[in-house]
């Protein structure tokens, strides 16, 4: 699965992701319309069904990947009420729901069918969110980008496997087809993927972002709670072009994150870019579909490499 990325998931990527094969997503928050005017998430949603349906009819032997939309279940997300009412009336088929596990949240996705897949940094939240209602986990380990945790995928992925069969996805630092391979060695099913595509062609990025991204590797990471009162990954050197200091950075508290205000002024990533710590890989910006391939090449050389024994 492609990870929800703010700002930068837009139907064009998406549809890129999923016509790639892969699971392609954004968040729902993405889709800021003017206030009086049809909730651009309906239009998103309507772009992206339609064009897949087409695509399906005209490659049945090759179908498209299903689509997911990320729900932000924090009590400042004041369109979520809203947001999740459309999403049941386009039958998003994939749900995936971060900073907070609401039974009906996942009452509502399962009413038209939808699978929900919830964000988990630890095996607490993990087991809050299936008793939720959640059907699968996305463990998002230490190196993620955005609101990344600080556990080691082996840790947390043990953790989990101990009493959740379900649904698995692994995130952090995945960006090449060997690390997807590793992900599913090591219990998951899915390999969670989203520093890389901020590096194609249909991101919905500044030039100058993805530019940095193929320049920069773990090294130029810098993890601080100072943009959104959450610890996150971003990178360094868009910190100091923002004329701020690395080694002083102040920290902010939870209570100060508000995405009402992250949708209307995206502050915390207009000018200081997020990202996870496995961009060493990206060497140059590519189309979706290229880094889809390149991804689908390292996994079956990475698996004929292991099958040998090499």
């Amino acid at each position: 699965m492609a990870a929800p990325l703010f700002i930068i998931s837009v139907p064009k990527l998406v549809i890129a992701q999923c016509k790639a094969g892969i699971i392609g997503s954004f968040p729902a928050l993405n889709a800021r319309g003017k206030k009086g005017e049809e909730p651009l998430l309906e239009k998103w949603l309507q772009e992206i069904t339609e064009e897949l349906n087409q695509y399906n009819q005209e490659n049945p032997e090759n179908p498209a990947a299903p689509f997911a939309v990320n729900q932000i279940v924090h009590r400042s997300n004041s369109r979520l009420s809203r947001d999740i009412e459309i999403c049941v009336k386009w039958k998003v088929p994939l749900w995936i729901t971060s900073l907070g596990a609401k039974e009906e949240v996942n009452q509502a996705a399962h009413s038209c069918g939808g699978i929900v897949f919830h964000d988990v940094i630890n095996n607490t939240f993990a087991k809050k969110a299936i008793a939720k209602g959640a059907d699968g986990l996305i463990a998002v380990a230490a190196g993620a980008g955005g609101h990344a945790g600080n556990l080691s995928p082996f840790a947390l992925i043990n953790e989990i496997r101990e009493w959740f069969d379900g649904p698995l996805m692994l995130s952090g630092s995945i960006s090449t087809g060997h690390s997807v391979l590793a992900s599913k060695t090591i219990g998951a099913d899915l390999a969670y993927i989203g520093s890389p595509f901020i590096a194609t062609e249909e991101a919905n990025a500044k030039d100058a972002y993805k530019k940095m991204l193929v320049s920069c590797t773990s090294e130029n990471i810098v993890n601080s709670s100072l943009f959104t009162g959450v610890a996150g990954n971003y990178l360094g050197p868009s910190i100091v072009n923002a004329g701020l200091d690395l080694k002083n950075l102040p920290s902010a508290n939870p209570d100060s994150m508000n995405f009402d205000e992250l949708a209307e002024k995206p502050k915390a990533w207009k000018d200081i870019w997020g990202s996870g710590q496995g961009i060493a890989p990206i060497k140059s910006i590519l189309t979706t579909k290229q880094l889809v391939t390149k991804l689908e090449n390292e996994y079956r050389r990475a698996r004929r490499l292991l099958l040998a024994g090499t």
